[in-house]
C-alpha cells in the first residue's frame, strides 16, 4: 500500500466509481452480520439472567435502610422477598464457574478461527460457529438437570462455537470494507452484539417469569431456535468476497476490490507469525483488548447479580435495568463509527490519532464512571446511571483498537483479531471467578467497590499502553512486495486526503 508521502499531488491513477444504489451489497452484509451478532450475544448472556431463576434463594425482609451486611434497601421502601423455588442449590463460587465456563471454550478457537477464515473463507465458519452454539443452547436445560458438570461442559462447547465469530467477521470485512468505511461498517456490525444483550436480558427475565416449559428453560429454547433460523438465511444470502457474489453490481465490486487492493493475482502469502508477535502496534491492540474486556465481561456476566443482591431489584426490574447500559452502548457505537470515519475522510485527523483518541476515551471514561459507582452507595438512580455511562462510553473503542487490526494488516485481520481476542477472553472466566471469590459469603457494597477499583485500574493501564505504542498504517510485514507489479489497482491508503478521493469515496 502506498504511504501518504508517496502519493502525488495530482492523482493520475484511474478513479474508482462506486455504485449509486442506496442499499449496497456491503450494507446488506453488514445488516445480516449485525443480526448474527445479535444471536451471538443473546446465546452468550441469556444464562446470566436465567441463572438467577435457576438457583434456589431464601426470602429476605428488606428495610428502607442499608443493611448491616452492606447491602441496599429495595427501591420503593420496605418489602419482603419470597423464597425462590429454583431447581438448583449452587453457591456463589460455583455460579461464577458456570458463568465463566463459556470462555474456556471461547479462548481455544480464537486464533484457529482467524487463520481458517482467511484461508478457507469466513462465511461458513461464522455461520456454523453460531449454529454450534445454538444447538447446544437448545439442550442446555436437559444438561443442567442431568449434572452441573455436564452444564459446564455444554457451555464450554458453546464457547468453542462462538470463538470463531469475531475473527471470522474481521477476516470477512478485510475483503469487503473499503478503507475509509471500516469504522462505520465494523461498528454497525458489532453493535449487533450490544443489541443482542439489550434484547436478551429483558426478554430472558420475562421468559423466566412467564415462559413455557417451566420458565427458565424457555430462555434457551427461544434464543436457540431463533439463531438456527438466522443461520439458514445467512448461508443463502452472504458470500465470502465481492468477486464471488452473484448479484453485486460491477461498479461496487470493482470499487471494493480495487480500493482494498488485496485481491491480486498470486497465492495468499504465508502468515508472518514471528513478525506479528514481535510487532509493538499489535501488542498495543492485545493489551487494550484485554483491558477493555476485563471491565466489559465482569459487568456482562455479573451485572444481574449486582442488581439483584446489592441494589435489590426484582427479576423484571433486574433484567430491564441490566440491559440499559448496553442500550446506551448500542446507541453510541454507531455514532462513534460514523464520526471516526468523518474525521479520517475529511483529513481532520490521521488514522493513527483517531484510533488513539477513541481507545483512550473508550477505556478511561468507563474507568471513571465505574469507580464512581462504588461511591454512590444505595442511590439506585445514580448507580444505574453511572454503570450505563461506564458501559456506554466503552463504545468509543469500536473505532479504536477494535478496528485497528484492519489498519495494520487487512490481509491478516482475522488472525490479528483471533490473537487479540484470545488474550481478551481471559477476563471472561477470571472476572466472574474473581467476583465469586470476593462476594462468596461476603456479598456487600464494600466488596463490589473493590471489584470496581480493580476493573478501573485495568482500564486505565490499557488506555496508556495503547496511546504510547499503537499505529494506524499498514505494517511492512503485511504488504505484498510484488503487488504493484502484478496488478495496476488503485489502492486507497488509510490516510489518503479526501480531495484526491472526491470521486472515489461515497458521501456520508
Amino acid at each position: 500500500m502506498d504511504s501518504e508521502e508517496s502519493i502525488p499531488l495530482i492523482d493520475t491513477r484511474p478513479k474508482l466509481q462506486d455504485t449509486d444504489r442506496c442499499l449496497k451489497t456491503r450494507h446488506v452484509l453488514a445488516i445480516w452480520a449485525a443480526l448474527g451478532f445479535v444471536c451471538v450475544y443473546a446465546l452468550r448472556v441469556n444464562l446470566s439472567v436465567a441463572l438467577i431463576a435457576m438457583v434456589k434463594t431464601k426470602g429476605q425482609n428488606i428495610t428502607n435502610t442499608t443493611d448491616l451486611d452492606g447491602q441496599c434497601p429495595a427501591p420503593g421502601g420496605n418489602k419482603t422477598t419470597p423464597d425462590k423455588n429454583g431447581d438448583f442449590e449452587w453457591d456463589e463460587n460455583l455460579q461464577g464457574i458456570i458463568l465463566g465456563s463459556f470462555f474456556y471454550g471461547y479462548i481455544i478457537t480464537q486464533i484457529p478461527g482467524g487463520w481458517l477464515a482467511e484461508k478457507f473463507g469466513a462465511k461458513k465458519l461464522f455461520g456454523f460457529g453460531v449454529l454450534c452454539t445454538a444447538v447446544f443452547t437448545l439442550v442446555t436445560p436437559l444438561c443442567a438437570r442431568a449434572n452441573v458438570y455436564l452444564l459446564i461442559a455444554t457451555r464450554i462447547v458453546e464457547g468453542l462455537g462462538e470463538g470463531v465469530t469475531f475473527p471470522a467477521m474481521h477476516a470477512m470485512w478485510g475483503k469487503w470494507a473499503p478503507p475509509l468505511e471500516r469504522s462505520k461498517l465494523i461498528s454497525f456490525t458489532y453493535a449487533g452484539a450490544q443489541f443482542g444483550t439489550v434484547l436478551s436480558m429483558p426478554l430472558s427475565g420475562l421468559l423466566c417469569d412467564y415462559g413455557f416449559a417451566g420458565g427458565w428453560p424457555s430462555v434457551f429454547y427461544v434464543f436457540g431456535a431463533a439463531s438456527c433460523i438466522w443461520f439458514v438465511v445467512w448461508m443463502l444470502v452472504v458470500h465470502d468476497t465481492p468477486a464471488q457474489h452473484p448479484t453485486i453490481s460491477l461498479e461496487e465490486k470493482r470499487y471494493i476490490i480495487e480500493s482494498i487492493g488485496i485481491e491480486k493475482q498470486g497465492p495468499r502469502p504465508p502468515t508472518p507469525w514471528v513478525k506479528i508477535f514481535t510487532s509493538l502496534p499489535v501488542w498495543a491492540i492485545i493489551v487494550a483488548h484485554f483491558c477493555n474486556n476485563w471491565g466489559f465481561y465482569t459487568l456482562l456476566t455479573c451485572l444481574p447479580k449486582y442488581m439483584k443482591d446489592i441494589l435489590k431489584f426484582d427479576m423484571s426490574q433486574n433484567s430491564m435495568l441490566s440491559a440499559l447500559p448496553y442500550l446506551t452502548m448500542w446507541v453510541l457505537i454507531n455514532f462513534v463509527g460514523v464520526g471516526a470515519d468523518y474525521l479520517r475522510y475529511n483529513n481532520i485527523m490521521k488514522t493513527k490519532y483517531v484510533r488513539k483518541m477513541c481507545t483512550a476515551l473508550g477505556l478511561s471514561l468507563p474507568a471513571v464512571f465505574l469507580v464512581s459507582t462504588g461511591y454512590v452507595g444505595c442511590d439506585h438512580v445514580m448507580a444505574v446511571l453511572l454503570i450505563s455511562l461506564s458501559v456506554g462510553t466503552a463504545s468509543f473503542c469500536s473505532a479504536g483498537f477494535n478496528v485497528n487490526h484492519l489498519d495494520l494488516a487487512p490481509e491478516f485481520a482475522g488472525t490479528l483479531m483471533g490473537i487479540s481476542n484470545c488474550a481478551a477472553t481471559i477476563p471472561g472466566f477470571l472476572g466472574p471467578q474473581l467476583v465469586g471469590l470476593l462476594t462468596n459469603s461476603n456479598n456487600t457494597l464494600g466488596q463490589w467497590k473493590v471489584i470496581f477499583y480493580i476493573s478501573g485500574a485495568i482500564y486505565l493501564f490499557g488506555a496508556v499502553f495503547f496511546v504510547l505504542f499503537s499505529d494506524g498504517e499498514e505494517q511492512p510485514w503485511s504488504k505484498k512486495p510484488t503487488a504493484l507489479s502484478q496488478s495496476p489497482v488503485n489502492v486507497i491508503p488509510n490516510d489518503y486526503h479526501h480531495t484526491k478521493l472526491q470521486d472515489q469515496v461515497p458521501n456520508y
